[in-house]
């Protein structure tokens, strides 16, 4: 076995962030096999009109049959994805087997399409954490239908829609108001926000670490350095699709968006484009930091370079003094004098001290 090979009985943890490299090269939309049916699976159901609200949960998808075609506005909510609920619950619902497919699927690109009268988006949530210091990411798909949404989350523990869930609450809200066009509307919204909100705490280990820089550049700078690099790609990743998908949305011609609806949409767009403007803005100042990091550490091997050649300067006359006063000949000047040895020794110190003050007026330390 090679050196490498051991590093891993060696090293009880990934010291140098590979594993996160390998997370974010490593995509592919056709892999189905690696997604697992989840263990825990909830389903919320909301039934709603501008009178009244109709509130659940179960695990069972065949309680959402009863909804369709009563004249309200229904949110089916999945926590957990298992392939046989997704497939019953789109069957029902008159999903297309590719929107299906696309569901199930895991690492796809953000994206909105249109398909036999369902309006569908994937896209991705992120958050960030604290724990780790990294951007997590769990893929969302939202499915809009004559007065339904049905939406499909990997993880049955967080969201961003606790606000959607508090205005169904208010019967006078403009979420109970409105059709199922806008509930969709209010779901994207809600994700676009929440990723600035991730760019806010890293923005907040950008100014960290920039901090690091300036006091200490080390090797633990430049790790943190690039591993903040890494986080600011999938931010990237995920925000750029994103733009494509809302202005998918405006220029299409849908029945099931409403005229009314198209200017939420045009806000949710003006949104995502400052994200990703922010995010670039952001990729240049991490271009800053690694030049800063560069340049410190430039700077203080030109000091300990300077002390070096200063020291080496210093000395030199001494051994000049020294060589020419210890060469083996019969006649040196001075060498059988009293006073001999105490001026050689004098003029080993005066030179370095008069070129040490020439150096500083001169200023050059």
């Amino acid at each position: 076995m090679s050196a490498e090979k051991y590093l891993k009985y060696i090293i009880p943890f990934n010291v140098f962030g590979t594993e996160r490299t390998k997370e974010i090269l490593t995509v592919n939309p056709t892999d189905t096999i690696t997604r697992q049916d989840a263990e825990e699976v909830r389903i919320t159901i909301y039934d709603y009109n501008d009178q009244q609200l109709f509130q659940t949960e179960s695990k069972l998808v065949e309680d959402c049959f009863v909804l369709k075609n009563n004249n309200n506005i229904s949110w089916v909510n999945v926590d957990g994805l298992r392939k046989k609920d997704v497939e019953v619950l789109g069957a029902h619902f008159n999903v297309h087997p590719l929107i299906i497919e696309d569901i199930w699927s895991s690492n796809q690109r953000a994206k909105m399409d249109e398909v036999e009268g369902v309006l569908f988006c994937l896209l991705n949530m992120l958050y960030f954490n604290e724990n780790k210091n990294a951007v997590e990411q769990e893929q969302i798909s939202i499915v809009l239908g004559k007065d339904f949404v049905l939406s499909f989350q990997e993880d049955p523990n967080r969201d961003v829609f606790d606000a959607i869930r508090e205005k169904l609450n208010l019967q006078q809200s403009k979420l109970r108001q409105k059709s199922a066009d806008y509930l969709c509307y209010s779901m994207l919204d809600l994700i676009v926000d929440n990723y600035f909100i991730v760019m806010e705490k890293l923005g907040e280990r950008m100014e960290q670490i920039e901090e690091d820089i300036i006091r200490k550049s080390d090797k633990r700078s430049l790790a943190k350095i690039n591993a903040l690099r890494k986080e600011l790609i999938i931010l990237k990743r995920n925000i750029a699709p994103v733009r494509d998908l809302i202005a998918s949305i405006i220029r299409s011609e849908s029945v099931l968006l409403q005229e009314s609806t198209f200017k939420y949409f045009n806000d949710i767009h003006d949104h995502i484009k400052q994200a990703y403007d922010l995010s670039e803005n952001y990729r240049d100042v991490m271009l800053s930091m690694q030049d800063l990091y560069i340049g410190n550490v430039n700077l203080r091997l030109n000091e300990v370079m300077k002390v070096v050649a200063i020291v080496t300067c210093v000395l030199a006359p001494a051994t000049v003094i020294g060589g020419i006063f210890g060469m083996n000949f019969d006649v040196i000047p001075t060498s059988h004098k009293q006073w001999g040895f105490y001026s050689a020794v004098g003029l080993m110190f005066i030179i370095p001290f008069g070129m040490l003050y020439i150096f500083k007026k001169r200023g050059w330390f």
